[in-house]
């Protein structure tokens, strides 16, 4: 399959032959993207709310990491076997399956009477996080087609970028709100009559699709993959603040082994013509392996990047929920508007506009930390409008063309294992981002509000790294005119 033609020809046109598709409307498409929300506002969501946890709760620093990390890693290790389980069972089935249980579980974060609860509860909200996801981008890879595909993926393109960002934003307001009393409980209680609606418009309006031919879940492989995410993120995420005990270093040492016998599983199976969990044949499509190639920095900077923004802040400037939240109101703004104009810029210049919008990300994060390392500690949220505006312009001309890209070659009888594939790849890498990046501020940063601008300055210029570390890679993408 080449790699310079448009797109995949659901891209091109609809097909003229064969049985009626199933057709995704307007309201089934706002349903499916209000599931896509959903759970990325819940990774982030949380961020501005650690401190009141931790005061409410007396959770503790190994404790509120896992708030953050126990939702992160069973969302993550469940979401290609999502995709799966929506192939074979109907996709609307298990949307609904996962609105549902999203919504309950979020029902139990906010009634959580201790710590604890809070993490087991959060572990069974990403799972149901896993559930649903996979769902939303295989519908629309099965449901819509020609212009309508192009401009469904943008949304969701846009949909996701503004949900990460929005989560912390929406996080302070509820938690500053304080409404009838229930302080951080806010943030995962509103989730459940949002829930109780997409449930309803999903029922209504959301079509019913499955693979044509449905394959049987990869246990080996399942179980596994599970195991290589839980030996890489679980010690990165928890070492700092449990002091890198034994366990950390002997869950880093059996990662690559865990990785190296799920590739051998996965690649034995497919060359058998078995049902592999993530078949190695699928990365041989050419857009869908270059575009995750960036996809993982890309999601590593971003993760890290709110998460430290959030305690820097806080911590370091005293700045209250709603003020932290508010400045990044500039970078919201500017990756929707990048978002809905990147259809045109597609069709005009083709995944060129992903190196353009590279060069701009890399230019805000530099005008930031210039920013940062002039006017520390006597920063506001105005002095940093420029340079989040800058950089959210750049991560939206991104983040939706890289989705189009990902998925341009997938045929849709495989779109839940592709769709669980990137969702996979983008959640593990936000996990990584906030394990390394925030680790390595928290540890620069010690308890001093001058040392908490020096992490930030350094932890920005990392970021710029990996920034600029994708521009060759964007360049070898594939055509999309």
């Amino acid at each position: 399959m080449t790699t310079t033609t448009s797109l995949s020809a659901r891209d091109a046109a609809p097909a003229a032959t064969g049985p009626a598709r199933p057709v995704l409307g307007p309201l089934g498409l706002f349903t499916v993207l209000l599931g896509a929300a959903l759970p990325l506002i819940d990774f982030f969501i949380v961020n501005v709310a650690l401190p009141t946890i931790d005061r409410d709760l007396a959770a503790g620093p190994a404790l509120l990491e896992l708030v953050v990390a126990g939702y992160g890693l069973s969302y993550a290790v469940l979401l290609v076997l999502g995709g799966r389980l929506g192939d074979l069972f109907g996709r609307r089935r298990l949307f609904l399956a996962g609105m549902a249980a999203f919504g309950l579980t979020s029902l139990v974060c906010g009634l959580a009477p201790d710590a604890w609860t809070l993490v087991a509860a959060r572990v069974a909200q990403g799972a149901a996080s896993a559930l649903m996801l996979p769902q939303v981008l295989a519908t629309i890879h099965s449901s819509t087609s020609g212009a309508r595909h192009a401009k469904a993926l943008s949304l969701y393109g846009a949909t996701a970028g503004l949900s990460m960002v929005a989560g912390q934003i929406l996080g302070g307001v509820l938690v500053a709100a304080d409404i009838a009393g229930t302080g951080w409980r806010a943030i995962f209680l509103v989730n459940v009559p949002v829930a109780l609606l997409g449930l309803l418009l999903a029922a209504r309006a959301v079509p019913e699709t499955r693979s044509d031919r449905p394959a049987p879940v990869d246990v080996p492989g399942t179980l596994l993959l599970a195991l290589s995410l839980v030996t890489l993120l679980a010690p990165l995420t928890e070492g700092r603040a449990a002091g890198w005990p034994v366990w950390t270093w002997v869950s880093l040492v059996v990662f690559p082994f865990a990785a190296g016998a799920f590739w051998w599983v996965e690649l034995r199976a497919d060359r058998r013509g078995g049902t592999p969990l993530v078949p190695p044949s699928l990365l041989g499509l050419v857009s869908l392996r270059r575009g995750l190639a960036i996809v993982l920095p890309f999601s590593v900077g971003f993760g890290g990047f709110m998460f430290v923004v959030a305690v820097a802040l806080q911590q370091g400037l005293a700045m209250g929920a709603v003020v932290s939240g508010a400045a990044l109101v500039p970078m919201a703004t500017a990756f929707f508007v990048a978002s809905l104009a990147g259809p045109r810029l597609v069709g005009r210049w083709g995944t060129r506009v992903v190196p353009v919008g590279a060069v701009i990300q890399a230019l805000g994060l530099g005008l930031l930390a210039w920013t940062v390392a002039s006017g520390w500690p006597d920063l506001s949220g105005w002095s940093l409008l420029p340079g989040m505006a800058v950089a959210g312009l750049g991560q939206g001309f991104q983040l939706p063309v890289l989705f189009r890209v990902v998925l341009s070659e997938v045929p849709a009888e495989r779109a839940g294992v592709g769709s669980g594939v990137m969702v996979t790849t983008q959640q593990s890498a936000l996990a990584l981002g906030v394990a390394t990046l925030g680790s390595l501020f928290l540890s620069l940063a010690g308890s001093s509000p001058d040392g908490m601008g020096t992490a930030l300055v350094t932890t920005l210029l990392v970021q710029l790294g990996l920034v600029v570390l994708t521009l060759p890679l964007s360049l070898r993408l594939p055509s999309m005119r």
